[in-house]
């Protein structure tokens, strides 16, 4: 048997048992594909797939469906992941650039792709462990206030109001907030937080004595917001997928339980390798680290520049994996195009 036929094989047994969710026989293999070859030698070829654990029988006298293992062979062998249409895009665009905020974009993305794969959908708030300093801004509000506003490259924007012992808003407030913003963000650009804390620290002994309460208040205020410690979150859509999609009732509530366990699937998130960021991994099966989850594939990628943050679905093994990945590639695209704006 030849590796072609016995690839072309196993890619019809996948399709059509993800298509029907029924275990796949010989006869409906010669009748729903143009094999070209005899029945004879088809019933050998799956005889050698199950020999090499890349199909088995659910149940004697039945047909053939998938391994993990045939699987895996199967995502492996893709030639390449198929385009989305035009259409596609163009709704995943146009549902995406509607959002108002960082929390609307996540939570949108998440909807959308559960929409679009009819699986679970599971993204992470953009980290910011990994985020960088893009803008920082003083906005003056009264006689004796300002507003530190902190933009970060992962979309996130922090603010906070700062009381100061001059006026912000005359000749000489106006000044020094407009001195200051230019030095802050001269140090903090492009740097991550725990770098741009480091550069702020001198800033108040740049200043005269007079400026300096001020300006210690608005370093000591951007400063906590660095250094601010926040829970890592992720937010899930399409959980009710899961009881229509093909995993079996005796692991629903398994995986259920292993959903409510953020802390499982920030681990998922985070545990793809640094040089296959922007790629699309999938884990099938037994591959998943945690218990609750092999009965599940889990397809995800990052996000955002550097790869700030992961996204991504979880459904049955019995999953059209090209759809699918085609699917988290294209949103993970666009919402690093919104985030990048």
């Amino acid at each position: 048997m030849s590796d072609d036929r016995r690839l072309q094989v196993l890619r019809a047994i996948v399709q059509d048992y993800v298509a029907t969710s029924e275990p796949v026989g010989s006869k409906a293999l010669l009748e729903r594909h143009r094999l070209g070859v005899s029945a004879a030698t088809v019933r050998n070829d799956m005889a050698a797939l199950e020999e090499d654990g890349l199909i088995a029988a659910p149940h004697t006298s039945a047909g053939r469906i998938p391994t993990d293992a045939g699987y895996r062979l199967f995502v492996d062998r893709l030639s390449g992941i198929k385009p989305m249409s035009r259409a596609e895009k163009s709704a995943i665009r146009t549902f995406l650039d509607q959002s108002v905020d960082l929390d609307d974009v996540v939570d949108r993305t998440a909807r959308l792709l559960a929409s679009l794969t009819q699986q679970v959908a599971v993204m992470q708030y953009p980290s910011l462990s990994r985020s960088t300093v893009r803008h920082v801004e003083l906005v003056p509000l009264g006689i004796d206030r300002a507003m530190v506003v902190l933009i970060l490259s992962s979309g996130r924007v922090e603010q906070r109001v700062v009381e100061l012992a001059q006026d912000p808003a005359d000749a000489a407030g106006q000044q020094l907030l407009g001195e200051l913003r230019a030095r802050i963000n001269a140090v903090t650009d492009g740097q991550v937080l725990g770098e741009a804390t480091a550069q702020l620290s001198s800033l108040p002994e740049e200043f005269p004595a007079a400026d300096r309460p001020s300006v210690q208040a608005i370093i000591t205020s951007l400063t906590d917001l660095l250094r601010e410690q926040r829970e890592e979150r992720v937010v899930l859509a399409g959980t009710s997928n899961l009881a229509r999609t093909g995993v079996d009732a005796g692991d629903l509530g398994v995986v259920l339980e292993a959903l409510e366990q953020h802390v499982v699937l920030l681990r998922l998130l985070e545990s793809l390798d640094p040089v296959e960021r922007d790629a699309v991994a999938v884990r099938i099966g037994a591959e998943n680290p945690h218990a609750g989850l092999q009965s599940t594939s889990v397809v995800t990628t990052t996000y955002g520049s550097g790869g700030v943050a992961g996204l991504g679905v979880l459904g049955p093994t019995r999953m059209d994996y090209p759809s699918t990945m085609a699917a988290v590639r294209a949103v993970a695209r666009y919402v690093s195009e919104i985030l990048d704006q």
